[in-house]
Parts: structure tokens; sequence; C-alpha cells
């Protein structure tokens, strides 16, 4: 089965995550960039993000390569911001929607800790999906590394084989 993972990182947490689910599931990463960064750091950061993801918006992304049609599953990955995904993850769905409907789509999101459901919710909301074939919440697995986090993303690996 042909496997993209499309993901957007800003810490590198999501990164992190989503390069150990490529190289465990054979699968091709696409990583989606704004045109205009957001800050950061500091209070900016999350001002800006947090903005950003309430407000809903859909910054335009950098150029990436993508097409629905070579893959059977698609994964998502995404910090949470506000409870919400990040916006560039919004954009994505929003570009690619109709042909992520007729494809298995399993999601991840990495977070500090709290908002992880609700930011699922909102992008099975976004994608107009019931469910999603498989998700995992993870808490900063780059940057707080503890036993156990890569046994949970290999675990998700696992059951998308």
């Amino acid at each position: 089965m042909k496997t993209a993972i499309v993901y957007y990182s800003m810490s590198g947490n999501t990164a992190y995550a989503a390069e150990r689910m490529a190289n465990a599931l054979d699968a091709d990463l696409i990583r989606l960039e704004p045109e205009k960064a957001y800050p950061d750091s500091g209070m900016k950061k999350f001002l800006w993000g947090g903005k950003s993801a309430l407000m809903g918006e859909t910054p335009k992304l950098t150029p990436y390569t993508f097409c629905a049609d070579g893959y059977d599953r698609i994964v998502l990955g995404t910090p949470v911001w506000a409870s919400s995904i990040a916006p560039p993850m919004r954009t994505f769905c929003k570009e690619h929607a109709e042909a992520l409907r007729e494809k298995k789509v399993a999601a991840f999101v990495c977070c500090m800790g709290g908002g992880a459901e609700k930011a699922l919710e909102r992008l099975k909301t976004l994608l107009g999906r019931g469910a999603f074939e498989e998700t995992l919440v993870l808490i900063d697995p780059k940057d707080r590394p503890a036993p156990g986090k890569d046994a949970e993303i290999d675990t998700f690996c696992q059951k998308l084989q």
C-alpha cells in the first residue's frame, strides 16, 4: 500500500514523528511550509500561532508536490495550536478535501499537553469524515523524549501495515 505522510512542524516534534513513520512505512514525506513563517519563539509564537488557529486561517504554502491519485493512504501530522490543527495543515486539507475523501486517512498530532482530542475532531470535521483509520497523540516526542514514545509511534505504524 503506497502511503504519503503529509505534515507541518514548527519546533521539530511533528517532523521527528513523521520521519520515524516514513521509515517504518516506507512512505513518502511531504512537508508543508507557509510562505510567511510564524514566529518560533517567545510569546509571539503563541500569540500569532494561537490567533491564526482560532481564526481558522489558511496561509499560502510554499510549493510542494502531492497527487492523491498516487497513494492508497494519507497520514496527516500536525502540532496542536489552541486545541486546533496548525493553519498550514488546514490549507492542505481545504486544497485536497475532495481527493482525501476517497482515501484511507490516519492522523497524528503533537502537543505540549492539551487539546489533542479537540484538534483531531476539528480535523475530522474539516475533512468531512466520521473517523480516521488510526490516530495518535504524542506529547513532544523530540523535545521531551521518554521511554515508550518511540514505541507508540512504532505501534501506530504497525496498525497501519
